[in-house]
């Protein structure tokens, strides 16, 4: 058992949350009685986690996507009032973290791709707001596109929507995950051969053509599973907590 100010001092310190800003309100969002045994993480603060989560008689969840944001939590009505209601009920705490888990140099999301891929010369990538939340590097060696496709295929477990307007062998790769498909221009200012995000937009069509350049969007979801479940090695090494990343398999 670990008291619940102890891990979110850890997680503050080591996410280093007080650095961004961010709209998601990052850090600890709905308390519980203080004492932590089991802890579950996942993507999205959603009522299917926390439904999974009870199951699992977690004590606290973390999340890249948490409830507060803005003033998101300014009526506590309709869902908002269902989602508290049964954390409160199940005594369960929940904590969420979303640009530093994506921007954390060992812990992020981004990282986290990055070492699936095997990159080298790892370097910041990915301007959000004056913040720098991605990442870049190299493969090991050069490979045919279409091998860099079955192996992203192998490292996110889901679909891929892609824009094959590149050279038909690459190295050089760039990361930011989730919602970020307007970075392919950065990525092409900086020649790089294939840029890696979430979600696909109309506009990044454009964009990859124009610059010649490969896009592959693996799903908003698949792309951000990387950071809770890095984060819940760390309460597991440090701490000692049971911890368990459950999977929605959410196809977006």
């Amino acid at each position: 058992m670990v008291a619940l100010d102890e891990i979110t001092a850890l997680l503050d310190r080591e996410l280093d949350i007080a650095a961004f800003e961010d709209a998601s309100h990052n850090g600890l969002q709905v308390g519980n009685s203080g004492a932590i045994r089991r802890v579950c993480v996942g993507v999205d603060a959603s009522m299917d986690f926390f439904t999974q989560a009870a199951r699992q008689r977690a004590d606290l969840l973390i999340c890249h996507h948490g409830l507060s944001w803005g003033d998101s939590l300014r009526r506590i009505t309709g869902i908002n009032y269902r989602r508290l209601k049964f954390l409160l009920d199940h005594d369960m705490a929940l904590y969420a973290c979303h640009l530093p888990l994506d921007a954390h140099p060992v812990l992020g999301n981004n990282a986290g791709i990055a070492k699936a891929f095997e990159l080298r010369n790892i370097q910041p990538f990915g301007d959000y707001h004056g913040m720098t939340i991605g990442c870049r590097g190299a493969l090991p060696r050069s490979l045919p596109y279409e091998r860099f496709k079955k192996r992203a295929r192998a490292v996110f477990g889901s679909p891929l929507q892609t824009m094959d307007f590149g050279k038909p062998t690459v190295r050089s790769v760039a990361i930011v995950s989730g919602g970020a498909a307007d970075q392919v221009a950065e990525a092409g200012d900086a020649g790089i051969d294939v840029y890696i995000s979430g979600e696909p937009k109309l506009s990044a069509w454009h964009l990859a053509q124009e610059y010649a350049i490969h896009a592959v969007f693996a799903g908003h979801y698949a792309t951000e599973t990387f950071g809770v479940k890095a984060v819940a090695s760390l309460l597991t090494q440090r701490l000692g907590l049971k911890t368990r990343f459950l999977d929605m398999n959410v196809p977006f």
